[in-house]
């Protein structure tokens, strides 16, 4: 109608009593404000909190560049074998009469182990040598009347097989006699000891001992099929080295080369079977054990490279923490690579002369102020 106003939305209304009721509008206009408030409060807070904060202590240290080896990862597990296993057997029965080492001993080969009594050995050759010598005498006087031709030829071969035929027994009485000492047929360490003199041992069927060589000695293992060009084509410019690591081990890892390859890769598990000769002068590798393997496939030349423990792992990827020259942190995404004895390789995000923290970043966010671990006193 002319003359009037639109009226306007009221924020307030009075009830029945004449009171002001504040309308669901205004209720809601009042709460967006103090939430407002409240984050702005926050945030200012926290921004102050963060400046007015004690450097944290941290450890440092600053990346460098260098070159790095490149290694299958993760490190493939070998088994330690003997390059040769040897299971000693009697090839003559009788009573073992002497023990000639002690157990767990290194041997020579040629070195006399067991000595079987040779009394009965010695007893059949000397008859089967006496009956030989009158088979050559019978043979003799064949021999001469067969010229004469006082006798036929089936006669004369009759002796002359009889007297081959001793002379075969006595061959192999001489043999039985020599079974009588068992030496060893390989350099090797002697195993636990199953007989001992005055025990009665059948040939072939009883095991007297075990010798393995260790001196050199074998480590197999498995590297999934996608590093065999790589292992291929250093393997026709120079040798391989694999390194040898286990817990609690004692000086410098084992060193040998990469002596075998496999001609099939596994179908079932993606994996080809390698295998590394060690000369184990220093007898660390032992038959059965268990070990890490270590081979370089490659070299990363003049990379950047920070302590392994610098590097964190987050959901988007590794980051490092970086010490700015005002003191304060930075969270820095970076690309890591291999790692070698400590060091990690850092193919991107990282420059060389760089501060990075090494210890303490549970505490650290961006922007926090820092100091040196060795330059804090602690309190009581």
């Amino acid at each position: 109608m002319p003359g009037f106003l639109k009226p306007s939305r009221r924020r307030f209304v009075h009830d029945s009593r004449g009171e002001t009721v504040i309308t669901s509008l205004a209720v809601k206009k009042i709460i967006c404000i103090s939430a407002a408030a409240l984050l702005l409060a926050a945030g200012c807070s926290k921004s102050d909190a963060v400046k007015n904060a004690p450097p944290a202590p941290v450890l440092t240290a600053q990346a460098g560049m260098k070159n790095l080896p490149a290694l299958i990862t993760p490190p493939p597990v070998g088994h330690v074998m003997p390059v040769s296993s040897v299971t000693i057997r009697p090839q003559i029965g009788g009573v073992i009469s002497a023990v000639n080492f002690s157990e767990g001993q290194e041997v020579k080969q040629g070195d006399l182990l067991f000595s079987i009594d040779a009394r009965p050995a010695a007893s059949a050759l000397a008859r089967d040598q006496a009956q030989l010598k009158n088979a050559q005498i019978q043979f003799d006087r064949a021999q001469k009347l067969f010229d004469q031709k006082l006798i036929s030829q089936d006669e004369f071969d009759t002796g002359k097989a009889a007297r081959d035929a001793l002379a075969a027994t006595v061959r192999s009485d001489e043999l039985n006699l020599a079974y009588c000492e068992i030496r060893a047929p390989i350099d090797g360490r002697t195993g636990s000891l199953l007989f001992h003199a005055g025990n009665v041992v059948k040939a072939p069927d009883d095991v007297l001992l075990t010798i393995n060589q260790i001196h050199p000695i074998y480590v197999t293992f498995a590297v999934a099929e996608r590093f065999l060009p790589q292992i291929q084509r250093q393997m026709r410019d120079h040798t391989l080295t694999a390194t040898a690591s286990f817990e609690n081990l004692e000086g410098a890892d084992p060193a040998g080369e990469l002596t075998f390859v496999d001609n099939a890769v596994d179908e079932n598990t993606g994996t080809i079977q390698l295998k590394a000769t060690f000369p184990n002068t220093d007898a660390k590798l032992w038959p059965g054990q268990f070990v890490q393997i270590s081979i370089q496939i490659d070299e990363l030349n003049n990379i950047v490279t920070v302590p392994s423990q610098a590097v964190q792992n987050g959901q988007n990827g590794s980051f490092i923490f970086v010490v700015k020259a005002d003191k304060t942190v930075e969270f820095r995404p970076v690309k890591a690579g291999v790692t070698y004895k400590g060091e990690t390789a850092i193919l991107s995000g990282l420059k060389a002369g760089e501060t990075v923290v090494t210890d303490g970043q549970l505490r650290l966010a961006p922007g926090v102020a820092v100091s040196d671990k060795t330059s804090v006193t602690s309190t009581p």
